[in-house]
């Protein structure tokens, strides 16, 4: 099915039944007086957010929805029947906006959600409701209210956890397809993903975590260049990003430094609150070129876009750093701190030395046990006695001698 993340409809709640003007007419009774019931309340328009719809594609087909009007009510004080009321299946994060005053009405995020659109309109009195001790045979009855009458937009933003960024061919379609069981397109030209993507990621037993994978974006996307950026509003509802960059990429007058400077002002122009996103590079292609080559680009690409945040350097062709680029996620989403610079250690080749601001505790104990040693002569320290409260040593006696 068509991905489409963007509908208008029409929905019109149900008119008020009309008012019955009526009197009592039996034998023996010649002065009745009025029994005249009110009308039934209209239908109102209802929608709710439903699992297993992903798109709004449905809209493009049926866009006016229409809830039944209430019925009028009749003679013998019966109330009008009200009308049934219309709920309508959205995806679960939908956004909903007036068209005619630019409100936003609200945010269906969680399946069975729902959310009143159009209200339905009141029944109108019967006659019998106009009786007064001066006026005994009314003649006045309602009509009924007519039901509310809105266009509304939506906007569909898919609920994931993390969203994938970077410049066509950076390797999200990739990543996504060997973390998960998502099979996106991927072939060796720009924008081949046209519509986001989602798959979930299992890091364990009870541990997964949703990721989205929206179309790549390039330099002036904002007005307009590529695909623009109209698909960065399923990243709103992420928690990390993660910014992939190619460090090689295949035009040899491009910099990836400056690339991916141009996609962060991009982030910047479509919401501020976009670019405040935790954002964590991942250096993506290290099996094009030597690990000791790889790594010398990725420090020179670290260090040239002054990122403090975490980083990574993988392989996702080649499957190198992705499973500890998952654990890092599910750990950051399970509320553990985000790692500091993690790509020298966790992805580094097998056998090779690791480098770290601080040095193991390890190292450290044994270092100070040397330097005691080396103060007292190389002899063994005497053990030091605790002293209790009262004064005397807590170091038991030896038990005497039994004669």
């Amino acid at each position: 099915m068509k991905f489409v993340d963007e509908a208008l409809l029409k929905v019109q709640a149900g008119h008020g039944g009309r008012g019955c003007l009526s009197f009592r007419r039996e034998k023996f009774i010649p002065f009745g007086g009025p029994d005249g019931g009110d009308g039934g309340v209209g239908g109102s328009v209802w929608l709710r957010a439903k699992e297993g719809i992903n798109t709004l594609a449905d809209f493009r087909i049926q866009r006016t929805f229409k809830a039944k009007n209430g019925e009028p009510g009749s003679g013998n004080d019966c109330f009008g029947r009200g009308g049934e009321d219309l709920y309508v299946d959205v995806p679960v994060g939908t956004t909903i906006k007036d068209v005619e005053t630019d409100e936003e009405l609200g945010d269906l995020k969680t399946a069975g959600e729902v959310l009143l659109v159009a209200k339905g309109g009141k029944g109108g009195w019967g006659n019998l409701r106009f009786k007064t001790s001066t006026n005994r045979a009314p003649r006045q009855f309602g009509s009924g209210l007519p039901g509310e009458k809105r266009t509304l937009a939506l906007e569909l933003k898919v609920i994931a956890d993390v969203g994938l960024l970077g410049l066509p061919n950076a390797g999200k379609s990739t990543l996504i397809s060997v973390l998960s069981a998502a099979r996106p397109k991927v072939a060796d030209y720009p924008f081949t993903t046209l519509y986001p993507n989602l798959g979930v990621v299992y890091c364990g037993e009870q541990r997964s975590f949703v990721m989205a994978d929206i179309p790549g974006l390039i330099e002036g996307a904002a007005d307009g260049a590529g695909l623009g950026i109209r698909f960065l509003k399923h990243l709103q509802r992420t928690r990390v990003l993660l910014h992939l960059v190619d460090i090689l990429p295949p035009d040899p007058e491009a910099d990836p430094v400056r690339d991916a400077k141009a996609i962060v002002g991009e982030l910047r122009k479509f919401s501020a609150s976009l670019v405040k996103k935790p954002r964590w590079l991942v250096l993506n292609k290290r099996d094009l070129v030597p690990d000791d080559e790889a790594e010398r680009i990725a420090r020179a690409i670290v260090a040239g876009l002054r990122h403090t945040g975490p980083c990574f350097l993988i392989s996702a062709a080649a499957q190198r750093g992705t499973r500890e680029l998952a654990d890092a996620v599910m750990n950051f989403i399970d509320g553990q701190p985000a790692p500091a610079n993690p790509y020298f250690v966790a992805t580094r080749r097998a056998g090779a030395k690791t480098t770290g601001a601080a040095k193991p505790k390890a190292k450290a104990k044994a270092k100070a046990k040397a330097k005691a040693k080396a103060k007292s002569g190389g002899k063994a320290q005497p053990r030091k006695r605790s002293v209790s409260a009262g004064g005397r040593s807590s170091q038991r006696r030896p038990a005497a001698k039994k004669k």
